[in-house]
Formats: C-alpha cells, structure tokens, sequence
C-alpha cells in the first residue's frame, strides 16, 4: 500500500481562535443549540476584553510553535529522490510489525467500567434548592465550574466566563460553589462504587473507573445488568444520576461513557473488529491524552480521526519523538490499560489551595485572600499528613496572565497557616502593587508523615523487606523538581506498560476550570519550539504549556526580582511540583532557594541577590562587579540583576533546546565583536559537544 509523508497544512487562524475561545468542553453532553452559533456569540461577546486579548496571544504563540516545529521535521524528499520509496517501506514495514504486536496485546478478558456523575456540581445544587429545577443555572463565581442541563441547551457550559454566558441565555441563575457540601456527596457516591469494586480508581471528585469482572463472575450478571444496578443504587440513595462506559480496558470505558450522557450507558462490544471500527471515526481529541495544541498539531499534517492515523504513521514514525507513535497506533487500535487500582499516596507529588474571585488591587484584600488561601492549605496538610520543603505562590493578573514564585526551605515546612501565609507574603509583597484575579500556595517536595509513624513502628523488618515497591510498573513519574525539568523522560507507562498519553502530556482533574487555563498551551513537545515557553504540571484535563511572552516575564508594575519565570500552576489528581524559582531573598541556613533548570546555579549566585525590602539600589541591580559565568568560568563585569537575568535566559533556552540564547550587551568578550555566546559556541569548553547542547 502507498504512503505519504504528510506535508504541513494551513488551519485559518480565526477557526482557530473561534474554537479556543469556545473552551475545553465544546464536546460536553446536553449542547442541544448549533455549535457554530455558540462559537460565533462567544467570541462576539469576548471581542475587547482582556479575556479575548488573553485568547489571541496564546493562538499566536501556539501557532509558531507548532509551524516551527513542523518546519524543522519535514523532510525535504527533493533532496533525496528516492527516499519516497526506500524509506517509506522500510518504514511501511516496520510499523507493520508494530501493529502485530500491539494487536497480539489486546486483552478482552476485563469489564472495565467508567462512571462519570451528570452534572455533579450542579445537581447536588438542586438537591438542595429544588426552586432551580427547570431553570437554566451554571455554578461559580466569575468563571463557571458547570451548568445545568437547561443551561447546556444554549450553549453554557463548564469553564465559561460568566459574562459570556449571559450572552448566551440571559435569564441564567448563577450559583455560588459548595465545595464542603460536594467533597460530602462525592464520598457517598464512591462508597456505592466500592461495593462493585473495592480498588476502584477514582479520577476526581464525580467520576471512576472500576473493574466489574470479579463482581459479575461472583453474582452471575451480565456486565449491562450490573451497571444499571449500580447506576440505580447511586439514584436511590443519593438522588443523583451517573452515566457508564463498559469496554475492554479504561480508554474505551472512558469515551463510552459520554455516549450516552446524561443518565445513560453505553457498552462497547468486546470484539477486535468492532473496536476497530468504532474508533475509525472517532475524533484525535475525544481521546483522553490529546489535548487542543496536540490536536491542532496533528490536524496540521491532515490527522483528524483515529482512522487517519493508519494512513498518516509514516509521518508520525519520522517524528515520533513529538508525536508519540506508539501510542497513537493504541489508539487507532482501540488498546490501552485495562489495570484498575487506587492511587497511591507516594504518588502524589503536591498539595496545594487556589482562590478565584473578581479582579481585586487593594493590598489588603489580596492578603486576606492570600490569608484563606493559607488556612484551607494547613487544613488540607494536617487532614492528609502532609509536609513539604518548597512552597510555591500563584498568582494570576487581572489580564488572565500567570505567574508563580517560590521559596524553598532545608527543614520541613510548618503547616501552621500563619507560617504558611508570612512565606507567601514574604513571596507576593515585592510584586505588588498588582491586580490579581486568583491567588494560590501549594506546596512540593512532600513529606508523608503516615509513612514515617508506619516506618517506625516497621522497625528492623524493613531492612528485610523487598524493594519490589520502588520498581512496581506503574505509571513513570518524577521523583523531584530537578528531574523534572530533565526534559529526558521517557514516555509515560501505566502499569501494564501501554503508553497513555502523547509525549509531554499530564492528565489533570479539573479540566472545567477554564479561568486556570487562559494564560496557558497545552504542554507537549511543542514547549521547545518557542523562546520563552516552560512547561507546567497542572490544571485543565488538557494538555498544556506555560505561557510566557518574554525571556523574563514579569508582572506589570510589580517589584524587581532576581530571576522570575511565567508558569502556570493548579491542582491536578497527582499534581508534580512546578519547578522552585530563584527567590530574591539572600540564602541563608534557613533556605535555600534553586533554580532547577541548571544545577548549582543558586550556589553560584544565590550570594549576590539582594534581600527583600533592600534599597532602590540593591534591586535594581546594584553596581556592576566582577561575576564568574558558570557555563564557561569566565569572569565577567555585569550587576546581579542582569547577571541573573541572563542565567535565567539561559535555562530557559537550555531547556527548550533553543540555540541562540540572547545575553545581555554586558556579557561580551572586551576587545571583539563577538558576543560570549558566540564565543562560547566557538571554544565549545567542556560539556558543550554541539551546536543545541544547551
């Protein structure tokens, strides 16, 4: 059979603001009304305000990124007249073999089930104010986290500004959030699951997977007479709806379980062929994994549904480090996990607390915010047994644009909210003065303290016990922050060894909240095709990059900082650490602050940042003195705070893979024309074997 290597394809740049301003869940159950309708009134409705100023930045950014990219991957087959032929069996071949083993995988032999509630926000809301029944409400505050089912037929839906909602049904009731009363709800619900399956997984606070096979071997019922039990119980008890998916393993589960929404199942038969059938049309981005710049990166090479990947592979083969052929060729065959377990707590990588509200500037009302911020964040970690050695401040202008500070301790963190709250204080305070939409602290490089009190009452056994623990085939992740910006990782692995998402991607629990994505892209190989983008770990069910416009960003008409970086952070189910950023605070016995995207650099500068609350003087760099380059060892006069911004430039760029990292006019060679960094290019000293070693 003939293949081609794709050639790159235009996407009009309005579709694509149209369809970004329409948010994460253009696909959300219960959108009665012309989805090009809904389209054409939100972006009507954003048209001028910094929400729709927010959106048009990111779809340029994302645009580049992705052209870039792709020009640096196609293939000049002019070059090589035969490699259409040669290369392309070979290829043709080699993917074939793939297919047969991935296929000689499949395992039908589990009822893998994927429940997912009906508008669960919104329904505990009626349960306990009936007069909502009928009417078209969403829930939230500023943005909202769901709507209603009525609300759904004019185009409302999770993640929506509330203005723009408005637009769309003008007689729409907004609710304020619950969260106590849904945490309260959703354990009644899981504690229903769990009678099914006792190591059910639960993937938020509305939705699950389960593994039914023991069940119904045990009870002798078939797998649709089982879930419809359990969807009758959950109503019984709880007088909310839920709706399934039953498939051979959690991928298909998961899609199956939108097809029928809402109050419905949908079971996909357990036969290869019908698999392969039902995911042949099936849109890249109904796959859990695929997030919107993935997607909008595979239509660019003409990749619109799971049956064009077939004739597309030799394409995704050539660049299989940015698109991940493995596990694209799973999804086109239908094949993924089918292992259902808890999560575990040495899993999870941070804990954290994020307030939203209306744009506030005074300085004390942001205090108080951060103040609440802090006292749900001590709850949480003395609730959980939780410690940590770096805590991270969000913060997120009133033009939708994030950005986040850390500070990073050689002891354990207090979970005292007063401690917490003087650190992110101590944070936030050289910034203002500023207008903050959302504000948050998490907390990473955790400490479980269960582990300790199970550790010590182990005693001497644990020296006897297997290690097997640290091997377990479970899904890869990083051990700390400097790992994570290693950029080395391999693809991520579930337990059984399927790959579960394109490379760079991390699935996130709250992907309704869009107000802590505008700011963002999704993060994927893309990160590294533009200055000035780093990855973040969190938020949106998508996936996603940090946005930055500048080498070093930093927010309007805040305070001068040694080295600052745009990055976005939220909560995830197993959220990693964002990456510490260098505080401008001098180090002392007491912390330390770090950069994580090059090793030693705090101990080489940390010394010469001025302090908090230093003089005018101090921070806006100080006087120009003799500073040793820790890319090359050599000295040269520059002042801290273009010393430290150029440190920065340089780990970003080193990170993204970029070449021509930009050093400030002060970092020149005295007595020639060439730049340090040609110069460091030229010498090439030791670490430095090519031209994108950086």
């Amino acid at each position: 059979m003939w293949l081609r290597v794709a050639t790159s394809q235009t996407i009009p740049e309005s579709e694509t603001l149209v369809r970004r301003l329409a948010g994460p869940s253009t696909t959300k159950a219960g959108l009665a009304k012309d989805q090009t309708e809904i389209n054409r009134v939100i972006a009507e409705a954003s048209k001028g305000s910094k929400f729709y100023e927010a959106r048009t930045n990111i779809c340029m950014i994302s645009k580049a990124s992705i052209s870039e990219m792709l020009n640096k991957g196609w293939i000049n087959l002019s070059v090589f007249p035969f490699m259409d032929i040669v290369i392309i069996a070979h290829i043709c071949c080699h993917d074939t073999r793939k297919l047969v083993k991935l296929e000689a995988q499949r395992d039908l032999s589990q009822i893998i089930v994927h429940v997912d509630m009906d508008a669960f926000y919104a329904s505990v809301e009626l349960l306990d104010d009936p007069t909502l029944d009928g009417k078209p409400f969403g829930v939230g505050h500023g943005v909202l986290t769901t709507a209603s089912y009525e609300a759904r037929k004019f185009g409302v839906r999770s993640g929506m500004p509330s203005f723009i909602a408005k637009k769309l049904c003008p007689d729409l009731v907004v609710v304020a959030n619950n969260f106590h009363r849904y945490t309260e709800v959703s354990r009644q619900v899981m504690d229903i699951f769990r009678r099914y399956d006792p190591n059910m997984c639960a993937a938020g606070c509305d939705e699950g997977y389960l593994n039914i096979t023991r069940y119904c071997n045990e009870h002798q019922l078939a797998a649709n007479d089982c879930v419809q039990q359990m969807r009758d119980m959950v109503r019984a008890e709880t007088k909310l709806t839920v709706s399934a998916g039953i498939a051979p393993n959690k991928m298909l589960a998961k899609i199956c379980s939108d097809k029928n929404k809402p109050n419905g199942q949908f079971k996909l038969e357990f036969d290869s062929c019908a698999i392969k059938a039902f995911m042949r049309n099936m849109s890249i981005r109904k796959l859990p994994g695929v997030g919107r710049v993935n997607e909008r990166l595979l239509e660019s090479i003409g990749i619109k549904t799971c049956g064009d990947i077939y004739s597309h592979r030799a394409t995704l083969s050539l660049m299989d480090k940015q698109f991940g052929l493995n596990f694209l060729l799973q999804a086109y065959l239908g094949i993924a996990s089918n292992v259902v377990q808890p999560g575990q707590r040495e899993e999870r990588k941070s804990i954290g607390a994020e307030r939203t509200f209306s744009p506030i500037g005074d300085q004390a009302k942001i205090l108080a915010k951060l103040e609440e911020v802090a006292t749900e964040l001590e709850h949480d970690m003395e609730r959980g047994d939780w410690t940590g050695k770096t805590l991270t401040l969000k913060f997120k202008l009133d033009t939708y644009q994030a950005f986040t500070r850390a500070k990073s301790f050689t002891r354990w963190i207090s979970t005292k909210k007063e401690d917490l709250f003087m650190i992110g204080k101590e944070l936030l305070m050289p910034e203002l003065p500023l207008t903050l939409r959302l504000i948050g602290l998490r907390v990473t490089k955790l400490k479980d303290l269960r582990a300790d009190v199970q550790s010590a009452a182990g005693g001497i056994k644990r020296f006897f016990e297997s290690a097997q623990s640290n091997s377990s085939p479970r899904k890869k992740r990083r051990l700390n922050a400097d790992e994570e910006q290693a950029g080395d990782e391999g693809p991520s692995l579930t337990q059984d060894g399927f790959e579960d998402a394109m490379p760079g991607y991390h699935e996130h629990a709250d992907s309704d909240e869009l107000d802590a994505q505008i700011g963002q892209l999704d993060h994927s190989p893309l990160s590294s095709a533009l200055p000035g983008m780093t990855t973040s770990s969190e938020h949106d069910g998508q996936s996603q990059f940090s946005l930055q416009k500048q080498p070093h960003a930093r927010p309007p008409h805040s305070a001068p900082a040694s080295s600052q970086n745009t990055a976005v952070a939220s909560s995830s189910r197993v959220a990693k650490p964002v990456s510490t950023i260098s505080n401008p605070k001098p180090q002392s016995a007491c912390h330390t602050t770090s950069n994580s995207f090059y090793p030693g650099l705090a101990a080489t500068v940390g010394a010469e940042v001025p302090a908090v609350g230093a003089t005018d003087t101090a921070l806006s760099g100080g006087s120009v003195q003799a500073q040793t380059c820790p890319i090359c060892g050599k000295t040269i006069d520059v002042d801290n705070r273009e010393f430290n911004d150029t440190l920065t430039s340089v780990s970003a760029r080193k990170r993204s893979g970029k070449l021509k990292f930009l050093l400030p006019y002060s970092h020149r060679r005295e007595g020639t024309s060439l730049t340090h960094e040609r110069q460091l290019l030229k010498e090439r000293p030791e670490g430095i074997r090519g031209d994108t070693d950086f």
